[in-house]
């Protein structure tokens, strides 16, 4: 029977103090096995790479525990290692020594670091490679060195945060496949691997259980199970039935507008975050949506027609739902009467639409009413950001602010002058 690595007893993550704390990750509660492969899956800003790091140690927990074969975690894991999106080797060192640094510390001799290190790299396909430096290496290569450096140590617990985010498509899906070949096959001492994703296909395609996560806060929405035989095959029924399960966890269903739109800042209840969302990119999927002759269409489908990848898709369902422009339920987007409209409209109309259906939102409501009372209605971009951090986190307050102000530009509802900083009230808004 599999043995219980890792247990995760009610881990929260606090940052700042007083009326500036916010709550990065909220009473998460999760196990893993061994010769389990667990993905954690959710949007941008879910705290999933913050999971990460308190599971290595690296960064200690707000609130709860966290358990190592049934025993509280004091400090760095040393049954676990990491392998992070970027590719975080010495440049001044070899291929050799970046791996073999990691064994230094565990005290062996250089002939046994060497002749570890290069059994790795062989496994790993850079055989031959080992006097090159990080320079003369392609993304993939230079990834495989993190992966090798990694195992290294024989960690039990395999972490990777998001290690194939940096590459191309090419090299992503050839690492993907390799890491996969060592994982089935036991090449590699790992009991068992925990990986940070947003990428639906590229954890239905190597996980066998997803651990779905949502924002603000951070938390556990759901869990799905993936009990195909590997290697999987990307185009069978199958397969794609299980992205589809996924991708309607993640894209929920309409609410009511009270519980999709939150709260203002300073009022009670959540302050949502927007999607970050070019407004060209809003207009061409309403575009796409409104040219068929189907209103209704399938979210997952819609990433290989339009060819884009599953985060920056959400985003733009999740904003077309907060607009009134489409409804979301099962995985599926139905685009409304409005969003026809909206599609179909000249340049200016379509201005007039967004700016309407923008002015309910009761962030972007908020900042308008702030400036009709300021002087010369007009505030500085730091009173704003002061405000605004309040209810984001740090990280997020000022790609929050400029997504306000694109789109209060958009809709000519506000005006932003770089030089001085300075944020005003359109003096024609309707």
């Amino acid at each position: 029977m599999n043995e219980i690595l890792l247990q995760l007893k009610h881990i929260s993550q606090v940052y700042g103090s007083g009326p500036r704390q916010f709550t990065a990750v909220e009473d998460i509660n999760f196990s893993l096995s061994t010769s389990e492969f667990v993905a954690l899956l959710g949007p941008s800003g879910c705290g999933k790479s913050t999971l990460l790091r308190i599971i290595t140690g690296l960064q200690a927990s707000s609130e709860g525990k966290v358990l190592y074969r049934g025993k509280a975690l004091s400090g760095v894991n040393p049954h676990a290692s990491i392998v992070f999106q970027t590719f975080a080797l010495y440049p001044w060192l070899s291929v050799l020594e970046n791996v073999t640094l990691a064994l230094k510390m565990k005290g062996l001799n250089k002939l046994e670091r060497t002749t570890i290190a290069e059994d790795l790299l062989d496994r790993v396909g850079l055989d031959g490679f080992e006097s090159a430096y990080p320079r003369e290496l392609s993304g993939g290569m230079r990834q495989k060195v993190g992966f090798a450096r990694a195992m290294a140590v024989e960690p039990e617990l395999l972490c990777l945060d998001e290690p194939f985010s940096a590459l191309d498509v090419l090299s992503s899906e050839s690492l993907r496949g390799e890491l996969m070949e060592l994982w089935t096959e036991g090449k590699i001492p790992t009991k068992a691997i925990l990986m940070v994703s947003h990428n639906i296909e590229e954890a239905v395609f190597m996980a066998d259980r997803i651990v779905v996560m949502d924002k603000d806060p951070g938390r556990i929405i759901a869990e799905h199970k993936i009990n195909l035989p590997h290697p999987r095959q990307r185009k069978s029924p199958e397969f794609q039935l299980h992205v589809d399960q996924v991708y309607a966890i993640l894209a929920g269903q309409t609410l009511s507008e009270q519980e999709e739109f939150g709260t203002a800042p300073g009022e009670v209840g959540r302050t949502r975050r927007l999607p970050e969302v070019e407004i060209s990119d809003l207009a061409g999927l309403m575009e796409y949506l409104a040219e068929s002759n189907n209103p209704q269409h399938d979210i997952y489908m819609l990433e290989n027609e339009l060819g884009i990848d599953a985060d920056k898709l959400l985003r733009g369902t999740e904003i077309a739902e907060l607009l009134g422009f489409a409804s979301i339920a099962k995985g599926d987007i139905t685009i409304t009467p409005l969003g026809q409209t909206f599609a179909e409209a000249s340049i200016l109309a379509r201005k007039e639409i967004f700016a309407s259906r923008a002015k309910r939102l009761p962030i972007i409501y908020w900042l308008l009413k702030m400036l009709n009372v300021a002087d010369k209605k007009q505030l500085k971009r730091d009173v704003v950001l002061s405000a605004l951090s309040l209810e984001y986190p740090p990280d997020v307050v000022k790609s929050q602010l400029d997504t306000i102000i694109q789109w209060g530009r958009y809709g000519e509802l506000l005006a932003y002058h770089d030089e001085s900083e300075l944020i005003s009230l359109e003096t024609n808004i309707r």
